[in-house]
C-alpha cells in the first residue's frame, strides 16, 4: 500500500507566523531553500518523512499542536516507539515508513512490545506508591487523590483558565493583570469588605457577614494571590463546583481539597492571564525574575504557572515544577516532560534542589540526566517565607523548574551551561527506590526491584553492591 502524500501548507505557515519568522529564516532552520518552503506552504509539494523528522526535532512543541493528522497511523506509532531514548538511534523516516508499509505485522509487534515495556517501567516506577499508602482510605489519601486528579488533567483546566482570563480582562482594565486595589474594588461591588489584620489565618472569609480578613504581615505577592483566590471563589463558584461534582473522588475531604486546589489554580490564572503570560514567557525565554515584574507575582507563583501552560494550539514549552521542604519532602509537583517524580520519599540527593534549600535566594542551575538517558536543564531556588513573629520560625523550602535539554534554546538558564560536556552532566534519578544506577555514591538504599551482594572483605561508599545480572 503506497503512503499517501502529506500536504501541510497551512500548519507550516501557521508555525512560521507564530514564531515571527521569514520564509528564509525558517527554511534555513529546516535546511531547505526558501522556494522549497514556499512550495510546501502552498501545498504544491508534500512533506517528506525526512523533513517531517526535522520539523519534529526543530519545533517539537509547536509542531505537536499544528501537525496535520498522520497519513499512516502505524508508521507514526512505530516512529514513536523507535525514538525511545533507551535505543541507540532512531532510523531515518524513510526506513520507518517502508517497514510499516511492507511488514505491517512486524511493525505492530514492535509497537506492542514497546507499549508493554513502557507499562512495565511505569509499574516499577510506581512501586513505592504502595509504601505509606493508607489501606483504610482505599489505598490513597484525599490529598493523593487530588494530586493525581491534577496530574491526569495535565495540570491544565481549560474552562477555568479561560474564565479566569476573561475575568482578569474585566477587572484589570487593560493592565497585564488586576492589582490589589482593582480586586478590592471588585469585591466591594459584590458586597464583600476586606479587613487587613496582623497575624491569624492567612485568609479567612465569613460568607454570612461577607467579610474577608487577610494577614497583613504576609508578603505583598501572597496578599495579592489570596485576594485573587477569593475573587475567583465568588465569580467562578459555579464552574468550580461543576468540575468538583464530575471528579471521580471517593471522599468529602478530597472534594473539598479539589475545590481549594481549583481556587488556587484560578487565582494563578487571574493574576497571570494565559495569553499575555505565555507570550511574555516565550519572549523572555522563561526568565522567572523578569516575568515576575509585569505580573507582580512571586518566584514560586511564576514557576507554578509555567507548569500549567498546556492550552491546545498555544502550549508553552513542557516543563517540570516542584517544591521541596527542608526534610526533602516533595510538597508540590507537576511534570509535562518525560521526567516523573517519586511519589514517596525524598528526591535524589544529587539534584540541586537540596543545595538550594540550604542556600536561599540564589538560583542554582544544573544539567542532569535521568536513568532513561533524557537530559534536563533545571534551576532551583531556596525561598524563605517570614512568619511575622520571632516565636514562629520562617518557612523554608526550594522550588525547582526545568525542561528537556533539547529545548535549551528556549530556557535562558541554559546559556551558561556546556551542554556538550559529558563531565558536566549530573546523573540523577527519581528516588533511590526506583533508580537503577549501580555506581551512585550517595544512594540511601538499594532499588526495590534489584538484589544486593555484600562483601565483608570490601567496603565502598555504600556497604553493598547492586546485582545487575
Amino acid at each position: 500500500m503506497a503512503r499517501r502524500p502529506l500536504f501541510a501548507g497551512q500548519p507550516l505557515r501557521a508555525l512560521r507566523q507564530r514564531r515571527g519568522l521569514r520564509q528564509a529564516d525558517m527554511a534555513g532552520a529546516l535546511g531547505i531553500s526558501a522556494s522549497y518552503l514556499s512550495q510546501l506552504e502552498n501545498d504544491e509539494r508534500p512533506l517528506t518523512p525526512a523533513l517531517t523528522d526535522t520539523l519534529i526535532a526543530t519545533f517539537p512543541v509547536d509542531w505537536a499542536d499544528l501537525a496535520p493528522p498522520a497519513a499512516d497511523d502505524l508508521a507514526e506509532a512505530l516512529r514513536g516507539a523507535l525514538a525511545d531514548p533507551h535505543l541507540s538511534a532512531s532510523p531515518p523516516g524513510e526506513q520507518v515508513e517502508r517497514l510499516a508499509r511492507q511488514f505491517p505485522d512486524l511493525a505492530r509487534q514492535v509497537v506492542q512490545l514497546h507499549t508493554l515495556y513502557t507499562q512495565t517501567r511505569q509499574r516499577l516506577d510506581m512501586m513505592d506508591e504502595t509504601i505509606g499508602a493508607s489501606l483504610a482510605a482505599g489505598g490513597r489519601l484525599p490529598w493523593e487523590e487530588v494530586r493525581d486528579w491534577f496530574h491526569h488533567a495535565g495540570n491544565y483546566v481549560d474552562a477555568l483558565d479561560r474564565a479566569a482570563e476573561d475575568l482578569a480582562a474585566r477587572i484589570g482594565q487593560g493592565e497585564p493583570s488586576p492589582d490589589i486595589a482593582q480586586m478590592q474594588a471588585w469585591l466591594a461591588g459584590e458586597g464583600v469588605a476586606v479587613v487587613w489584620r496582623g497575624g491569624g489565618p492567612v485568609r479567612r472569609y465569613d460568607a454570612r457577614a461577607r467579610v474577608l480578613t487577610l494577614d497583613s504581615t504576609q508578603p505583598l505577592e501572597s496578599s495579592r494571590f489570596q485576594l485573587a483566590y477569593q475573587v475567583c471563589a465568588i465569580a467562578l463558584a459555579d464552574g468550580i463546583a461543576g468540575i468538583v461534582a464530575e471528579a471521580p473522588l471517593r471522599s468529602e475531604a478530597a472534594r473539598h481539597l479539589l475545590a481549594v486546589g481549583l481556587g488556587n489554580y484560578a487565582a494563578g490564572a487571574l493574576t497571570m492571564p494565559y495569553t499575555a503570560f505565555a507570550q511574555a514567557a516565550r519572549a523572555l525565554r522563561h526568565d522567572v525574575d523578569r516575568l515576575r515584574q509585569p505580573f507582580h507575582t512571586s518566584f514560586e507563583q511564576v514557576c507554578h504557572r509555567l507548569s500549567t501552560l498546556q492550552r491546545p494550539q498555544a502550549r508553552g514549552i513542557p516543563v517540570f515544577f516542584c517544591r521541596v521542604d527542608m526534610a526533602g519532602n516533595v510538597t508540590k509537583r507537576h511534570s509535562a516532560t518525560r521526567l516523573q517524580f517519586g511519589r514517596y520519599g525524598g528526591a535524589c540527593p544529587l539534584w540541586i534542589v537540596h543545595e538550594a534549600v540550604a542556600i536561599p535566594d540564589r538560583i542554582h542551575v544544573q544539567l542532569a540526566e535521568m536513568p532513561d538517558g533524557v537530559r534536563y536543564v533545571s534551576i532551583a531556588k531556596g525561598l524563605v517565607k517570614p512568619s511575622g513573629s520571632y516565636y514562629r520560625p520562617s518557612r523554608r523550602y526550594a522550588v525547582a523548574l526545568g525542561c528537556e535539554a533539547a529545548l535549551a534554546s528556549e530556557f535562558v538558564y541554559a546559556d551558561g551551561l556546556n551542554l556538550a560536556s559529558e563531565e558536566a552532566v549530573a546523573r540523577i534519578g527519581a528516588s533511590c527506590r526506583t533508580c537503577p544506577r549501580d555506581t551512585c555514591d550517595q544512594r540511601a538504599f538499594p532499588p526495590s526491584d534489584r538484589a544486593i551482594a555484600v562483601d565483608p572483605a570490601q567496603r565502598t561508599h555504600v556497604p553493598y553492591r547492586i546485582v545487575t545480572g
